[in-house]
């Protein structure tokens, strides 16, 4: 068994950013720029924002943080989406979700310009990268493609089984999965809370993609000899061994899956730090007018 450790390549990836900032700058070319709104105290967005913005410092990006009360209205959330679209300064722009209840995340979402929209979430991003045009990947698919092609793990003529089926993990990763060309060329199958013979499926995978979203899921039974697994989930469960009384945990039994795995992520320290370097990775390509400079 090999851990495909997400924290050290994205750390090279960093550096990579870093320097390529660097040459732009020395350029005279502009610095880019990560803009994120957040919308009340949630605690994990709060946590994921101020390391987006911690990265953004690593590489020699500005970033920016508009910060909502839980009451704002959707009205208010609205204008200031329109806002950082208009800033030419901005180069990319997150909206931190969950939103609360009484504000439409889809209508929000829709409202960043697609050259903006750095999660990769906006409807046009999301059709030109079903019919394989330039795009912006969705965070979290992007760092797995990015974890599979630097561990050298082939993907063409694989079996490749997802658990999951969001919008923002599962469907595009089934997508990116099938498209020609590496990472990808593999035979997908998307499975759900309906599927049947789950436990037969999962266990034919050459490569099993877990984002369920459910701490320990997946069990050794489930996962074939060999097979590479790939855990996206992240759950704070209780536990007597730390001083904090939890501790983190995936989707996948770790301990019982890795010993039948010939790669597998931890959690943590897997997919997690990969997904912030892929917003890095689509608001450099923002600055660069990678995307979308050549449209008109």
């Amino acid at each position: 068994m090999k851990l495909i450790d997400g924290k050290e390549i994205a750390n090279t990836i960093k550096g990579e950013i870093a320097e390529e900032v660097k040459r732009i700058v020395d350029k005279g070319g502009k610095i880019p720029h990560l803009a994120a709104i957040l919308v009340g105290e949630d605690g994990a967005s709060e946590t994921y924002v101020n390391n987006k913005a911690t990265a953004c410092k690593q590489v020699g990006f500005d970033s920016s943080t508009y910060r909502f009360p839980a009451d704002v209205s959707e009205n208010e959330l609205l204008e200031a989406v329109d806002f950082i679209n208009n800033d030419p300064e901005i180069d990319g722009l997150i909206v931190q979700l969950p939103l609360p209840e009484h504000i439409d995340n889809q209508k929000v979402i829709q409202r960043i310009h697609p050259e903006k929209d750095v999660d990769g979430f906006h409807p046009v991003n999301i059709g030109r990268m079903t019919i394989g045009l330039p795009s912006y990947v969705p965070a979290t698919p992007y760092g797995i493609l990015e974890l599979l092609m630097r561990s050298r793990i082939e993907t063409t003529g694989k079996n490749c089984v997802i658990l999951g089926r969001s919008n923002i993990v599962g469907k595009p990763m089934g997508l990116l999965m099938s498209r020609n060309e590496e990472p990808g060329n593999a035979t997908v199958t998307i499975c759900h809370s309906k599927t049947k013979n789950l436990q037969e499926i999962c266990a034919a995978a050459d490569i099993l993609i877990v984002a369920i979203g459910r701490p320990g899921y997946v069990t050794a039974d489930m996962v074939k000899e060999g097979a590479v697994v790939i855990d996206v989930g992240i759950h704070r469960i209780p536990s007597d061994e730390t001083k904090s009384g939890f501790r983190l945990t995936g989707d996948v039994r770790f301990e019982e899956v890795a010993k039948k795995a010939s790669f597998i992520t931890p959690v943590p320290g897997g997919v997690g730090p990969m997904t912030i370097v892929s917003l890095l990775m689509n608001t450099l390509k923002s600055a660069k007018k990678e995307i979308y400079g050549s449209i008109d």
